[in-house]
C-alpha cells in the first residue's frame, strides 16, 4: 500500500511533532499493526514521475509505503528542521544538491548497493547513490530556430538578441544543480556574470521544467533551460509534430552536464533493512527499465539501454563534474540570492 501526503505551507519549516502525529494517523488508516513493515519516503521527485515505481515496490514487497511529495530543496530544509525527530526513512531527491545538504543525516550504504552504480553516480561519502541520469539541455522552438541559430554554450545567451525569449526556473533543484556545475567549471565570477546577463535579458520565470517545455512549443518563449527527459514525455504524448526539440550545446559545458537523481537512508531510521530493499529495487533491471522507458531518463546500471529517442550520453559533449561540486546547494543559493534571482 502506498499513501501520499502533502506538505505544509510554511516554506519547509514544519514542526516535527505535527508530522509524527500525521504519520500516526496515516498508519492507523493503513493498518497500524504493521508499523515494522512501513517505509516513509520524502520524495523530491514529482509524483507523476515516480509514483508508479514506488507503488510497484509496495506491491512486490508487501510494505506499507508513505510518500511525502514536495520540491527537493523544501524537503531538504524540512529534514534539517526535523533533525533526529524526522519520520522519514528515505530521502529520494531530484538532484545531488539536496542530498548533499543533508548528507550528515544519512547512513553509510552497504557495499553491495554502492557496487551497483558507477563512481560518478554516488557520493564519495558512500551515503547516497544515483538512481537515474538526467542531462541538462536547451529546449528550443523548431518554428523559430534551428540548432545552427543557437550559441555554442550557455554563455552565448547573455547576448541582447535573446532578450525576452528565454525561460528558466531558478527555484528548481535541477537548475540550481546546473548553477553548481557552472561554479565548478567556470568559477564564481563568470557564473555571476552569466546569471546577471540572463537576468538582464528579462527571462520568463517558471516553477519547473514542464511548463518551460510547453511554453517553448507554444511560442511563448523561444528557448528554455531544462532537463532532457521532459521533451520526450511531450513527444510520447503528442507525437513528432510537437514544435520543440532539445539542443545539447556544441561546446558542452554546464548546459549539458549529466546529473543524477538519487536517494539515501536516514541514519536514525529504524527501517534500515526495508530502506535498503527499496534502494536495491530501484537499482534492479525492472526499475531501471521503468526509468528508461517511462520517464525517459538514463539508466544507471549496466545492461539497460536508454529509450525514447534520447541522444546517448556518449554522443554529446558533457563535462566531468564531481558529485561534491554538484552537491554544493548552499553556495549556489547564496550566489543566486546575492544576484537577486532568489529572495
Amino acid at each position: 500500500m502506498v499513501t501520499r501526503f502533502g506538505v505544509s505551507s510554511l516554506k519547509g519549516r514544519i514542526i516535527a511533532g505535527i508530522w509524527v502525529l500525521t504519520l500516526t494517523l496515516l498508519l492507523a488508516a493503513c493498518g497500524g499493526g504493521s508499523e515494522s513493515n512501513t517505509l516513509t519516503i520524502y520524495s523530491g521527485r514529482s509524483e507523476s514521475l515516480v509514483a508508479p515505481i514506488i507503488q510497484q515496490f509496495g506491491a512486490s514487497s508487501g510494505a506499507n509505503v508513505l510518500v511525502k511529495y514536495a520540491s527537493t530543496p523544501l524537503l531538504a530544509a524540512t529534514l534539517l528542521e526535523e533533525g533526529e525527530r524526522t519520520p522519514a526513512d528515505v530521502f529520494f531527491a531530484q538532484d545531488p544538491g539536496g542530498l548533499g545538504a543533508v548528507e550528515s543525516m544519512l547512513a553509510p550504504l552497504p557495499d553491495d548497493i554502492l557496487a551497483l552504480v558507477p563512481d560518478w553516480a554516488k557520493a564519495p561519502s558512500k551515503r547516497w547513490v544515483g538512481l537515474s541520469g538526467r542531462a541538462r539541455t536547451v529546449v528550443y522552438n523548431t518554428e523559430e530556430l534551428t540548432e545552427a541559430d543557437l550559441p555554442d554554450d550557455l554563455f552565448g545567451f547573455v547576448e541582447s538578441r535573446w532578450r525576452g525569449r528565454i525561460g528558466w526556473a531558478p527555484t528548481n533543484a535541477s537548475f540550481q544543480t546546473m548553477v553548481s556545475a557552472m561554479r565548478g567549471i567556470w568559477g564564481e565570477d563568470k557564473t555571476r556574470l552569466w546569471l546577471e546577463g540572463i537576468n538582464d535579458n528579462d527571462p520568463k520565470v517558471y516553477p519547473k521544467n514542464t511548463p518551460i517545455v510547453a511554453a517553448v512549443a507554444s511560442g511563448e518563449i523561444d528557448v528554455g533551460f531544462v532537463n532532457h527527459y521532459y521533451l520526450h514525455r511531450f513527444l510520447a504524448e503528442e507525437g513528432e509534430g510537437f514544435q520543440a526539440r532539445n539542443y545539447h550545446p556544441r561546446s558542452g559545458g554546464p548546459g549539458s552536464v549529466v546529473m543524477v537523481a538519487g536517494a539515501g537512508i536516514l541514519s536514525n531510521s529504524e527501517k534500515q533493512d526495508l530502506a535498503q530493499r527499496f534502494l536495491r529495487f530501484l537499482l534492479s533491471p525492472v526499475a531501471q527499465s521503468y526509468f528508461a522507458s517511462e520517464t525517459f531518463e538514463y539508466p544507471i546500471i549496466d545492461g539497460i539501454r536508454a529509450q525514447g529517442g534520447q541522444v546517448p550520453i556518449a554522443d554529446f559533449p558533457h563535462p566531468d563534474v564531481s558529485v561534491a561540486v554538484l552537491s554544493d546547494l548552499d553556495g549556489t543559493q547564496k550566489l543566486l540570492q546575492s544576484v537577486g534571482i532568489l529572495p
